[in-house]
């Protein structure tokens, strides 16, 4: 079995909590923008799904050995994403090792993330994951693929993956906005079925992440 998924097998068998993490990035990005929605996330899915995850996020450096212990890495911001060498060849281990890295552009992030990520995966493009993708039908159903959030650009939302043997080890989601759906409702007073739509895509991925 791959590293990431043995320790949490073994983590989850001995009931203690799941730990998911905040990417902390180089680059001038904001990599700390929402920072109410990761703990509001972890709390719906903890409720709705079944899950036990600390209600806390960790934040964690690409370049960090520590990323191999999360199953669940969350990235966001609005600007300029710089990893190293050392940063790309950690983050390419982990994803290889089990592990899987979500990045929402927050707005501003996409032309320096994808970038990036083809440094990641030199051989690999990003593909778009079609609606009928299992991230996008357990335990809620999207039948179109990713919500709309915010409107932005009016462009329609997209999910783009990376997939290793047919494994989905790298999400990113645009022109959406997830994370500011999963924010507290007074900070950009979304309204409730915006709110929940976002909170219910976000609580399957958390769901894909722990049972597959």
């Amino acid at each position: 079995m791959k590293k990431i998924g043995l320790l949490f097998l073994l983590v989850t068998s001995m009931g203690f909590a799941q730990e998911i993490a905040l990417l902390k990035y180089n680059g001038g990005g904001d990599w700390y923008a929402n920072p109410t929605s990761l703990p509001n996330l972890i709390k719906f899915a903890n409720q709705t799904i079944n899950t036990n995850i600390k209600a806390k996020p960790a934040t964690v450096e690409p370049g960090s050995p520590d990323i191999f212990g999360y199953p669940f890495v969350h990235m966001t911001g609005h600007g300029n994403v710089v990893f190293s060498d050392a940063d790309i060849v950690n983050l390419r281990n982990y994803l290889l090792s089990g592990g899987f890295l979500h990045v929402d552009d927050n707005y501003g992030m996409d032309q320096y993330i994808r970038r990036e990520i083809k440094r990641i995966f030199p051989n690999q493009d990003l593909i778009e994951i079609p609606g009928n993708h299992a991230i996008f039908q357990k335990p809620n159903v999207f039948a179109s693929g990713l919500p709309k959030i915010h409107e932005h650009d009016n462009k329609r939302p997209q999910a783009f993956g990376i997939f290793v043997e047919n494994r989905l080890v790298l999400l990113y989601t645009f022109e959406c906005d997830l994370g500011d759906g999963w924010e507290d409702p007074e900070v950009h007073n979304d309204p409730k079925d915006v709110r929940e739509k976002a909170l219910k895509m976000g609580a399957n991925i958390l769901n894909y992440i722990f049972n597959n």
